[in-house]
């Protein structure tokens, strides 16, 4: 009562087959290309890794110098069958992550710029703290009736 109702704006959402795939985040194309694999249920996970990985959205990944090292983790990724998938892919991911440092233009910077800026920690703020007038009065003075 008295209180005004929240309403919710229906947004449109994004179609990824319209979307301009060489401004996507990593996270976006590998999903993609997950979906792209796994459209042949009847596959095996090896297939379906095999053919998620040829999917056009993540082509420009895997050449260039750190194209194995991507495909290698990938594929790890896909066939992963622990229970964090992927959680067992620690070596490839490593060998990846070291190959993106020695190779900074190893993948469009709009691909790896989304997953940096999450990474990165966020400054921290410094605030003043002012403490209240009350807090401030000596013990000794007689309270104000």
């Amino acid at each position: 009562m008295g209180q005004e109702q929240s309403t919710v704006i229906d947004s449109p959402v994004p179609d990824p087959k319209t979307e301009d795939s060489s401004s996507s985040s990593m996270e976006s194309l590998l999903a993609e290309a997950t979906a792209y694999g796994n459209k042949d249920e009847n596959l095996s996970p090896e297939a379906k890794a095999q053919k998620a990985l040829e999917c056009p959205c993540i082509q420009n990944l895997r050449t260039g110098p750190c194209g194995s090292q991507f495909s290698e983790a990938f594929l790890c990724f896909m066939k992963s069958n622990a229970e964090e998938k992927g959680s067992d892919c620690v070596n490839p991911f490593v060998a990846l992550q070291k190959c993106i440092q020695i190779n900074p233009n190893a993948f469009p910077s709009d691909v790896l710029e989304n997953d940096e800026a999450e990474a990165q920690e966020k400054p921290v703020q410094d605030y003043k703290i002012i403490p209240p007038k009350w807090s401030l009065e000596t013990a000794n003075a007689k309270p104000k009736l």
